[in-house]
């Protein structure tokens, strides 16, 4: 609320300097230094460099549960305040909090969980720049790249992941403007290692001293910008010899009114980061799970029918393993998730980016026989019929 109030407080300073001229000639002031506005006439030009953004998504929601019908209400899915700026010729911010989640300090980086970036970017050069602060981690895939608005449902690993991390980056885009590169150093996760494990974490396991993460990406375009990728490889230290190796491959290609986007993901964790196969194996072992691994394919396909009328298809699936089962006669695969995703755009405004939507996100989740008998895990399915609206709010 003091960032709504911040707001209106600024708002209400533009009216009262904007109308300082009219009230003077009018005789109502005889002194224009009567009154003065909180930010200073020759700071508030600073304003046309700084955009306002209410990223919303409201929808009217029904849940199903293995076909039944759990309820329905009215949600704010996604209200994300962004402030972003320049403030110098070479020197830019960007803001965004999440009003959608709690906002808890992380005890690793000090900061609530709830912002998602809080950086500053300075320029070093026209093609390069460098970033510190809280920022996104750069990594491949398009599904990431996206707006929150815009994913109604996110694909296991980035559902599960710390995606927003304190550290610093250098990016630079070579002289083709066709490749550009990224490296950053970050904060393995938001939470201590105590906070993130608590009593599962694996008795054998030190805590690492410097719980980093290194990320390099590359983005390139191909084709007169028909072809477009991201790739990433990160590496994160999270103990003493316990690490996660992560590849993200995302693929963009657009022809026409119909844009395609495919992204591959690859983690390797020797300690489950996700806890994806720690929640399966939880009946049987009380440790966070050891060699777990998790291989991801997304689609997405859009088709622009009309101007006013966008479609979308979103398919997903996700593999969980277990590379360090103790158990000889076990098999490592434990699950598969599907998702689908068929959704309707109407944006009856050509010069705003609003959007209402009709989606319906289907998800199933199926456990191999071995799970299932060992850890007395059931397959199960859900649903989430959507009807709402997803916007970008500029508001100044």
């Amino acid at each position: 609320m003091k960032k709504v109030y911040f707001l209106l407080m600024v708002c209400f300073c533009f009216n009262a300097s904007f109308g300082q001229d009219k009230q003077t000639n009018e005789g109502v002031l005889s002194n224009r230094d009567t009154i003065r506005s909180i930010i200073p006439i020759k700071k508030q030009s600073l304003l046309r460099d700084v955009d306002v953004i209410f990223n919303t998504r409201v929808a009217f929601n029904s849940g199903f549960l293995d076909g039944s019908h759990t309820g329905s209400k009215f949600n704010y899915d996604q209200l994300r305040l962004e402030i972003k700026g320049k403030i110098h010729e070479k020197v830019s911010f960007r803001f965004r909090d999440r009003y959608t989640r709690e906002p808890i300090p992380g005890n690793l980086d000090n900061i609530s969980r709830s912002v998602d970036m809080a950086f500053v970017k300075v320029d070093l050069s026209p093609r390069t720049n460098f970033t510190i602060g809280k920022m996104c981690a750069d990594w491949g895939g398009y599904e990431f790249d996206f707006n929150p608005i815009d994913i109604l449902t996110y694909n296991d690993i980035i559902e599960n992941a710390d995606n927003f991390l304190v550290g610093v980056g250098v990016a630079h885009t070579f002289a083709d403007k066709k490749n550009s590169l990224s490296f950053q150093i970050l904060n393995s996760r938001t939470k201590t290692f105590q906070e993130q494990y608590g009593a599962t974490a694996p008795p054998d396991i030190t805590p690492s001293k410097a719980p980093l993460a290194f990320v390099a990406n590359w983005r390139s375009s191909f084709f007169d910008g028909k072809l477009e990728t991201t790739y990433s490889y990160s590496f994160f230290n999270e103990a003493k010899n316990s690490h996660m190796n992560y590849f993200a491959l995302g693929n963009k290609f657009t022809a026409n009114k119909l844009v395609l986007y495919y992204d591959f993901q690859y983690s390797k964790e020797n300690i489950d980061r996700k806890g994806i196969v720690s929640n399966i194996i939880s009946s049987q072992y009380q440790y966070a799970a050891q060699d777990a691994t998790y291989l991801e394919n997304w689609l997405r396909a859009e088709y622009l029918v009309t101007p006013k009328v966008n479609l979308l298809l979103t398919v997903m699936n996700s593999n969980h393993s277990w590379e360090g089962n103790p158990d000889a006669n076990g098999c490592s695969k434990l699950s598969t998730s599907y998702g689908i995703i068929p959704t309707v755009q109407f944006m009856p405004f050509k010069d705003h980016n609003i959007r209402f939507y009709l989606a319906y996100t289907a998800r199933k989740f199926n456990y191999t026989k071995y799970a299932e008998t060992t850890f007395g895990v059931k397959d199960y399915s859900t649903g989430l019929l959507g009807i709402g609206l997803v916007a970008p709010l500029l508001v100044l």
